[in-house]
């Protein structure tokens, strides 16, 4: 595959079959002359040649004959030798970039993917595990592992902790994980997958704590800049009224002040709570009155 999510064909695989060449024995009975030339032809162009389109091409005509009802019930090992063409042309995929078409592909010759080989499966969860698009085996995966028929199989345990560690666990389906769990016969197994799983998820809560206290910081700091614009802002209005307050001459500002009273203090004039206010400013206003202009006054002010 090209770039960053190419997977090399000497993919690193347990109990997988690497890139074939024609010099490598197969581990199978010998097939027959065409389907055995058609392998090894499909190998030399994955291996040698590098031609990926024509290696997938021959992988396909392989399969076709193997999909033949006369020669499936002539020859016993055509199951594996339909497994051996679809890993050479997963790998040609792989290396096309088209590795989205695998699961596509593999539909072609195994309608019921939770009957794949454990070859193929392994191959696919380390596939899609490497392009970091762990989501896209997850169906397959977990609908092979609940298959009763695969439970007896010897890879079912190691395609389980791929599974768990590949797609589960990086996917955070802790639930889905758990309950897989149970299906291990293995008690030790079992032990080790749920610690796993806490380790993964208590090692998530605290990247979540780590990310969130920043956020919480810049939320607070956030809040003090807003209330200290605010006040900045409120401390400029009180400002801008005293000095225009200051401004104004004596007599405006008594009168402004009076009517500030009467607006804050005694809003409404004709209530009844209001007279007694009235009443002694009325007074004051009398008194300073009669002050003025008695005789006394008026006398020692004339001389």
């Amino acid at each position: 595959m090209k770039n960053e999510a190419s997977v090399p064909a000497a993919l690193g695989l347990r109990g997988c079959v690497g890139p074939l060449r024609s010099s490598e024995p197969v581990g199978l009975e010998p097939p027959p002359s065409v389907l055995q030339s058609l392998l090894e032809e499909a190998a030399d162009y994955l291996v040698v040649h590098r031609d990926f389109e024509a290696c997938l091409e021959t992988c396909q005509r392989g399969c076709e004959k193997l999909g033949s009802d006369w020669q499936a019930e002539e020859y016993e090992d055509s199951k594996d030798l339909k497994c051996f063409l679809c890993v050479v042309g997963i790998q040609a995929l792989a290396e096309m970039d088209r590795w989205r078409e695998v699961l596509s592909w593999l539909l072609q010759y195994y309608p019921h993917l939770e009957h794949l080989p454990p070859k193929i499966l392994e191959l696919c969860i380390l596939l899609y595990s490497k392009v970091k698009e762990p989501q896209a085996i997850l169906e397959v995966a977990s609908s092979w592992l609940r298959e009763p028929a695969n439970r007896d199989l010897p890879e079912y345990g190691a395609i389980f902790e791929l599974h768990l560690f590949r797609v589960l666990l990086p996917l955070h389906c802790w639930t889905a994980a758990e309950d897989m769990t149970a299906l291990c016969a293995e008690e030790e197994q079992r032990q080790a997958a749920s610690q796993a799983i806490a380790t993964a998820r208590q090692q998530q809560e605290e990247s979540l704590e780590k990310t969130q206290e920043p956020q919480r910081e810049n939320q607070g700091g956030t809040f003090c800049r807003k209330l200290l614009a605010l006040w900045k802002l409120l401390r400029w209005l009180l400002e801008s009224v005293v000095d225009h307050v200051l401004s104004l001459p004596l007599k405006k500002t008594f009168l402004i002040a009076l009517i500030l009273c009467l607006l804050m203090v005694r809003f409404d004039p004709a209530c009844p709570s209001s007279l007694p206010f009235f009443y002694k400013l009325a007074h004051i206003f009398y008194r300073i009155r009669g002050t003025i202009f008695s005789p006394c006054y008026l006398s020692s002010y004339n001389s």
